[in-house]
């Protein structure tokens, strides 16, 4: 033959039919006309499309070998084009080209697949996240349907094989193009990808083989939770359909404000608010922990802003042992409205102090952002 279908493929006289599939798929991407429209492309395609047509088929090639031709009717060979052997060069063959094996994955979808995952979110106490809790929830899901077991057919039916596409799932087309035959696949219409059809469907799940019910859960919250924290519960989501295993179930957890702390990660903060002579004086004011009634010590000369650790009395480490610390800011309160006696007090502690007139002490002022950089910029 005057063609070289080894030289047009660019393989040895010997080679196996997955080198010259990985050859085809190759010049296939090069040269396809999606690609490269220009007309001599659209024919050197042509060319390595009979090469391949007749190398991948081992009756094909041996008629090649032997001097005769294997795309005539009387050389064995059959029409050209693509689909013509039983090895014989098919549309799967170009996708497989463009997109890999994977193009040429046949067969029948399962009616039985994994459900969604599901979340659901549960407000808790402050004193709750520090210590953990249990708790009972109420959850809406799709679960197994009872009256046909998640089969989807009523009792007493089942599923039949798809008399379109025969239990494949799929059915092909084929068209003429200037390549050839060019055969095509879609999902079956009439099973939608199945292979297998209910004429009966179940009454309960109407043939989905899931039920929406609701269900109790009881649900171990870890010390130490915080907002957002999300507690997985494995296949205790929605049941997937044709009775397929369950997905799981997210709970994230809400903490709900409290009246008197605020929470820093595992720290918790308060501020207590004390008169100025308090403040002078010390005194011991008595607060509500999450512990119980403890006493913080305000020691004498306390100033506005300190702070008292009360160590060990914050939450507890999710991960880890131990607690984090209440931290209690101190917030001196100056009168406003004094009587004469008081007032005429004050101005004697004054005179005594020798404060009657105080210069006061002054600072720079709180610098910006923009002034720390320049001033770091410039060695200060």
């Amino acid at each position: 033959m005057a063609t070289d279908y080894y030289a047009v493929l660019g393989v040895r006289r010997d080679a196996g039919q997955d080198e010259i599939k990985k050859a085809f798929r190759r010049l296939a991407r090069e040269l396809h006309p999606d690609v490269n429209p220009d007309p001599k492309t659209q024919e050197r395609f042509k060319e390595i499309n009979a090469a391949y047509e007749v190398l991948s088929d081992p009756q094909k090639r041996q008629v090649y070998d032997l001097g005769g031709d294997p795309l005539s009717p009387n050389g064995g060979g059959g029409a050209g084009g693509f689909g013509a052997g039983a090895a014989g060069f098919g549309f799967s063959d170009i996708m497989d080209a463009f997109f890999g094996a994977a193009s040429g994955q046949r067969g029948p979808r399962s009616r039985t697949r994994r459900g969604q995952d599901a979340m659901i979110r549960l407000e808790i106490t402050l004193e709750e996240a520090a210590f953990g809790t249990t708790k009972e929830l109420q959850v809406d899901t799709a679960v197994t349907c009872t009256t046909c077991s998640g089969e989807g057919a009523a009792p007493g039916t089942s599923a039949q094989t798809c008399d379109m596409c025969r239990g494949k799932g799929e059915v092909s087309q084929v068209t003429r193009s200037f390549l050839g035959q060019v055969m095509t696949s879609r999902p079956c219409p009439q099973c939608q990808g199945f292979g297998t059809v209910v004429p009966t469907p179940c009454p309960e799940c109407a043939g989905d083989g899931r039920v929406r019910a609701r269900r109790t859960l009881t649900v171990k919250i870890p010390a130490g939770v915080d907002n957002g924290t999300r507690i997985q519960l494995a296949g205790e989501g929605e049941v997937g359909p044709g009775g397929g295993p369950a997905g799981d179930l997210y709970v994230e957890i809400a903490e709900t404000a409290h009246p008197t702390f605020q929470r820093r990660g595992d720290d918790l903060h308060c501020t207590v608010t004390i008169p100025m002579t308090a403040a002078s004086l010390g005194t011991q004011v008595p607060l509500q922990t999450l512990d119980g009634i403890e006493e913080v010590d305000i020691r004498p000369g306390t100033q506005s802003g300190q702070s008292i650790p009360l160590h060990g009395r914050g939450i507890t480490h999710l991960r880890g042992g131990g607690r984090g610390d209440l931290i209690v800011h101190v917030e001196v309160q100056t009168p406003t409205k004094l009587d004469a006696e008081q007032e005429e007090l004050l101005r004697r502690l004054a005179v005594l102090r020798g404060e009657e007139r105080p210069s006061g002490q002054f600072a720079p002022g709180q610098q910006g952002l923009f002034s720390r950089l320049k001033d770091a910029f410039n060695g200060r």
